[in-house]
């Protein structure tokens, strides 16, 4: 607690309070409005909570207008030119960076939990052929209890930590499956030899009649990739994994509940759309430049995908990092030279010097090197939201823990600037 307070007078009553003010190690500090209600009889509105911090947290921090990312202090930049993922993994669970022996220790659990029950097997028929692997994801997931409820004891940290491996170490075997059922193909077990980043493409594109080798640049591009979406603060998924925790769910259920929001379009969606806008781009024959003229003509409802942030005010410090990575794959496979990546590379080339762009620092995210990388690998469009989730996992089971270990958490209970009817009278039918 610190000694720093702002005084709230209501000039309607003229009684006045004093809220105190929490420093934080980064960021704006935050007012305590737990005690306006009680004192003056006020709720706070802010929708989509905007100015509102509802959680103490040391995951991760964001500061929007200086592009910083950092994950448990350490820069984004730093981890993914030194880390692995199950190296952010541990840091993200742990709050520290792994030993050797340590980070051994962990990734032998990850490898070793990586198979699923075999019942969950059978669960896969349950689903429509042609089901979005996003709604499998959420539908076994979320019935990973039934099949692992020998640790959902939310308030043993051994349980939590049993079930937190659990979810990260079988989060590639369920994604891949969920495509593997889609395309009717059959399923693919792990394999301990094989890297986490490894073990999830063996699954995908591997098939029982052969030998799959995962080229290593799609190797290193995906571990990139999950390392740059592990965390990303209190974002609507993560903040619906605490709302859903708050309650004491189990976390295999808090954690379904966060695939859920993340697949709205919102959300989770973005890199689908930047490869569904370049594809359109390339189909109508139209030159890049005059979709650019259609981005910039604010009657036109036209807008380009993956441009701009809106919590960076500044350059996506994620976008610099995967830049590098997407042209060297793409050099690698020669795509430059196919037309979706050659629209691609001429809107990243206008976006970085047409002064139209620069004022408004519309440059290119996270989103936009990601889709190309994904469709540069194979992945299908409706995979993209689901390595998303994939890499997600990590950080909200993290803040979940975070949150079941704070002794100030409380069950979500939001409030309502109520808007409806005063309280009126019943009438009978015969009378309306």
């Amino acid at each position: 607690m610190t000694s720093k307070t702002v005084t709230l007078t209501d000039h309607t009553t003229g009684k006045s309070i004093e809220l105190p003010v929490h420093e934080g190690s980064h960021g704006p500090d935050c007012i305590d409005i737990r005690t306006l209600y009680k004192e003056l009889g006020y709720f706070t509105y802010d929708p989509g909570y905007l100015s509102t911090a509802s959680c103490s947290s040391g995951v991760t921090f964001i500061d929007g207008d200086e592009g910083t990312l950092l994950y448990r202090g350490y820069p984004i930049e730093q981890l993914a030119e030194q880390s692995t993922y199950l190296e952010v993994c541990y840091l993200l669970l742990n709050g520290e960076l792994p030993s050797s022996d340590e980070l051994h220790q962990f990734s032998r659990i990850i490898k070793e939990h990586s198979m699923l029950h075999e019942a969950v097997r059978g669960f896969y028929d349950g689903f429509r052929h042609d089901a979005h692997p996003m709604a499998i994801m959420v539908g076994v997931v979320g019935a990973l209890s039934a099949f692992y409820h020998d640790a959902t004891d939310v308030h043993n940290p051994e349980h939590r930590k049993i079930s937190a491996h659990r979810l990260i170490s079988k989060m590639p075997t369920i994604a891949a499956w969920s495509y593997k059922y889609a395309n009717g193909q059959p399923f693919m077990y792990p394999k301990n030899r094989l890297s986490y980043t490894e073990n999830f493409l063996a699954m995908m594109f591997g098939v029982p009649t052969g030998t799959y080798e995962p080229n290593p640049t799609f190797v290193r591009a995906l571990d990139l990739i999950l390392i740059l979406h592990a965390d990303h603060e209190q974002n609507a998924s993560t903040s619906t994994v605490r709302l859903s925790g708050s309650s004491e769910a189990n976390p295999f259920a808090a954690i379904s509940a966060g695939i859920a929001s993340l697949w709205g379009p919102l959300h989770g969606g973005a890199n689908e759309k930047v490869v569904i806008m370049l594809e359109e781009i390339v189909h109508s024959g139209k030159k890049v430049e005059e979709f650019v003229a259609r981005a910039k003509d604010k009657n036109d409802p036209f807008r380009l995908m993956g441009f701009g942030h809106r919590v960076y005010k500044n350059y996506d410090p994620r976008a610099k990092i995967i830049r590098e990575m997407c042209h060297k794959l793409l050099a690698e496979m020669g795509g430059e030279n196919e037309p979706l990546f050659e629209v691609a590379l001429k809107l990243e080339k206008i976006a970085t010097e047409d002064e139209y762009f620069i004022e408004r620092k519309l440059y290119p995210n996270v989103d936009f090197y990601s889709g190309i990388i994904l469709r540069a690998m194979g992945i299908p469009l409706n995979m993209f939201t689901v390595i998303f989730a994939l890499a997600r996992t990590v950080g909200w089971i993290s803040h979940w823990n975070e949150m079941m270990q704070d002794p100030e958490s409380r069950i979500g209970r939001p409030r309502q600037l109520y808007t409806g009817y005063k309280e009126r009278n019943y009438v009978s039918i015969e009378n309306r």
